[in-house]
Parts: C-alpha cells; sequence; structure tokens
C-alpha cells in the first residue's frame, strides 16, 4: 500500500510510552519521569503518555505459557499486554541496583513478546552512576524482544542531579540530551511504524516538497 505525502504526516504521529521503572515507596524515579513526560509533552511529533509500572501491579511473572506463545490467561497480563501493544515507541525510566535494572522492569518486559517488537526504545537512568549499568543490562533485554534501542540516553547522577540525593534538580544539559535521545527515538519508531504496517513511501513525494 502506497501513502502521499499529506497522508504521511498525518500518520506520522507515533505513541511513545514513557515507562516509569521503579515501584519502590519514596522513589526518586517518579520525578525523573514526570520530568521527562513534561519536557516530551512540548515536542509536536508524537503522542506521549506516562505509565507507572506500580498502576500494573504486576505479581513475578505467573503466565503457564512462554509470553512467546501469546496465549495470556491472567487479567493483569492481558491489561498489560493491551497497553503496551498500544505505542509504537518507548522510553524506559530506570534506576540502577546493584549494576543492573529494577526487579520489577525486567519483570515487566518479560511478561511479553510480540507487543513490543518492532519498535523503538531510549532510556532515562539515574543512580550513583548515571545507571549506565543499568542501561547497558535493558540494552539486552531490548535485543531479545526485537526492540531497537537508540544509542543516545540520558544519564542522571544522584550526587550532582539531586539535592540530599533526594530532591531533584538536573542539570540544564540534560534537557538538550533528553531531546537528542527523542529525536532518535522518533526516526526509529517511525520507521518501524511503517514496517509493521507494511506501508511504503514513494521517495519522489519528498523531493517535490523539497
Amino acid at each position: 500500500m502506497q501513502i502521499s505525502l499529506e497522508n504521511l504526516k498525518m500518520d506520522s504521529m507515533i505513541k511513545v510510552a514513557i515507562i516509569l521503572g521503579s515501584t519502590r515507596p519514596n522513589r526518586n524515579g517518579e520525578a525523573v519521569a514526570k520530568w521527562t513526560y513534561e519536557l516530551s509533552k512540548k515536542r509536536v511529533d508524537a503522542e506521549y503518555e506516562l505509565i507507572d509500572l506500580k498502576d500494573y501491579d504486576l505479581p513475578l511473572l505467573d503466565e503457564p505459557m512462554p509470553p512467546a506463545m501469546g496465549q495470556y490467561v491472567q487479567p493483569h497480563t492481558i491489561k498489560w499486554a493491551e497497553k503496551i501493544a498500544s505505542f509504537d515507541a518507548y522510553v524506559f525510566v530506570t534506576p540502577e541496583y546493584n549494576h543492573s535494572l529494577p526487579g520489577a522492569l525486567k519483570n515487566a518486559i518479560d511478561y511479553l513478546y510480540k507487543e513490543w517488537n518492532d519498535k523503538a526504545a531510549g532510556f532515562v537512568g539515574y543512580g550513583g552512576v548515571g545507571a549506565v549499568r543499568a542501561i547497558e543490562q535493558l540494552r539486552l533485554v531490548m535485543s531479545a524482544v526485537q526492540i531497537a534501542d537508540v544509542r543516545s540516553q540520558v544519564s542522571l547522577s544522584l550526587i550532582t542531579d539531586f539535592e540530599d540525593f533526594h530532591i531533584f534538580k538536573p542539570a540544564p544539559i540534560h534537557q538538550k540530551n533528553l531531546h537528542q535521545m527523542l529525536d532518535q527515538v522518533i526516526a526509529w519508531g517511525s520507521a518501524l511504524k511503517l514496517l509493521r504496517t507494511g506501508e511504503t513511501v514513494d521517495a519522489s513525494l519528498y523531493a517535490a516538497s523539497a
């Protein structure tokens, strides 16, 4: 199916989930996720929604069949699958626990498979060293569920971007890093959306509009 340039512009608005990956009480991630969301929704290149894992109350993976089979039976899994399937790309907001990502976030990812496939993801991490090791772990997980992760990321330090390790006061440079990461997420997310839907774009349309 071939689409016109006008339709392309109308259909190119992808949906991006900003997923808060920490569920513990008094988490710093809530302020970080809200900061990410507030800056993101000022953009006009995508629709953004903040997703809090606490709202889904997922137990440790309890589906009798492997997620790749897509045969979900638990109500909480079905609810989670429907929400995740509605997005074209994701931004994971994660702390770093013991050189890795939180168990709650890993568990939430493990619940599903096809709902993640052929989409894009970026990362906002926070921790003693900017959650860089947690993000590296997440990149490995992304490859297993067929998500294309972008190179740019946001790494927030508990030492320099939080007052008393709790009051979030990010340095201005992080806004630039966030938008750079989002630019890449939108580019990849838009391209992968076309891949999933089977649409093709006539390159001459771009030349005509130049």
